[in-house]
């Protein structure tokens, strides 16, 4: 499957911008582009499993659940998607859970000229539909220019 690659400069030293990503308070502030109130629970060392958790229209916790494949500190983390959060139990087994099961995420820190390059690096299991394409992309602009904000500061 064809990976999807996103990217910003951001005028912040990366381990200010790695505290800013992946910080428990800070995290949601960014990351709410994709999913209002979201949030996560468990810790970004390797081999660990993450809970990315927000309320649906009902009010119930749903997510995705993701195992940390590789974590180097204000370089590089990969998350494996391995399944499903729905009406707040996790879920590893049925076929909606396991229809994006692989899937990762890569999130990459490199110094430019004094500032950092974050690149997202999205490798699906299957094919983004052309319907949802744009609406795709726009999210993670919008979620990498908050980012920004957030680190500039």
């Amino acid at each position: 499957m064809e990976s999807v690659q996103f990217s910003i400069v951001i005028d912040a030293p990366k381990e200010k911008i790695w505290e800013v990503m992946l910080g428990k308070d800070t995290y949601p502030l960014w990351a709410d582009v994709f999913m209002p109130d979201t949030y996560f629970e468990g810790d970004w060392s390797q081999g660990s499993k993450m809970l990315f958790l927000a309320p649906d229209e009902m009010g119930k916790i749903s997510g995705a659940i993701f195992k940390v494949k590789e974590n180097r500190p204000f370089e590089f983390v990969s998350l494996e998607n391995i399944g499903m959060i729905k009406d707040g139990e996790e879920d590893v087994t049925s076929p909606e859970a396991t229809m994006y099961a692989g899937a990762l995420e890569n999130y990459m820190f490199k110094e430019v000229d004094g500032a950092t390059e974050v690149l997202v690096d999205l490798v699906p299991v299957m094919e983004i539909p052309s319907e949802y394409e744009e609406t795709f992309s726009e999210m993670w602009h919008n979620a990498l220019q908050k980012l920004k904000e957030l680190a500039e500061k």
